[in-house]
């Protein structure tokens, strides 16, 4: 009795056990306020602006960005220094291939890439791209500039990473063109 007993709970355990075996957990490799920290290392106040989007405003996004704006919420950090717009700072989570992938896009004040880092990754390491393959992103300022195997170079063996980061910084800059663009200097966000 105590062997099937044991046995049974064996079984069961394992079966348990085994559809958690195959799910990847996210690396968190920079939480959200070291971040923004780094995003605006000279700024006295970081606010967060949630903008919101009505359908005709999403499908506008969409077309700049050239890439599905599906969300009617999408939030923006701006960071200050003495009352004057340092950056923009957008935070982004998207499946790559499987697994979610948090990614930040920093603006100058006039929309310019400043920086794009992955803040969680929840592939396989491979497919993670390095700091080098990022910095392509810098100095960019529209998105008709920003198209895989032409402007940005792929990742060899991550075309799905390739393609989720090229497309988030695309909405980033569409979001930027249409909402902040024609924001007066110290003025918050309006969409």
């Amino acid at each position: 009795m105590y062997r099937e007993t044991r046995n049974w709970l064996l079984k069961a355990l394992i079966l348990l056990l085994i559809p958690s075996l195959g799910m990847a957990r996210a690396v968190v490799l920079m939480d959200k306020q070291t971040a923004l920290q780094r995003a605006f290392p000279q700024a006295d106040r970081i606010e967060r602006e949630t903008l919101f989007f009505d359908s005709a405003a999403r499908a506008e996004v969409s077309r700049l960005a050239q890439a599905p704006f599906e969300s009617g919420l999408f939030t923006v950090y701006i960071g200050y220094r003495a009352g004057e717009i340092q950056g923009y700072t957008f935070i982004d989570t998207r499946i790559v291939r499987t697994h979610p992938a948090t990614f930040m896009v920093v603006l100058a004040p006039k929309g310019r890439v400043r920086m794009v880092r992955v803040l969680a990754w929840g592939e396989p390491p491979e497919y993670q791209p390095m700091r080098r393959w990022l910095a392509q992103f810098e100095g960019h300022e529209e998105t008709r500039g920003l198209q895989l195997d032409q402007d940005i170079q792929g990742i060899s063996g991550a075309t799905f990473t390739s393609r989720t980061l090229t497309e988030g910084v695309r909405r980033a800059l569409a979001v930027y063109q249409f909402c902040l663009e024609h924001t007066d200097e110290g003025q918050a966000a309006s969409c």
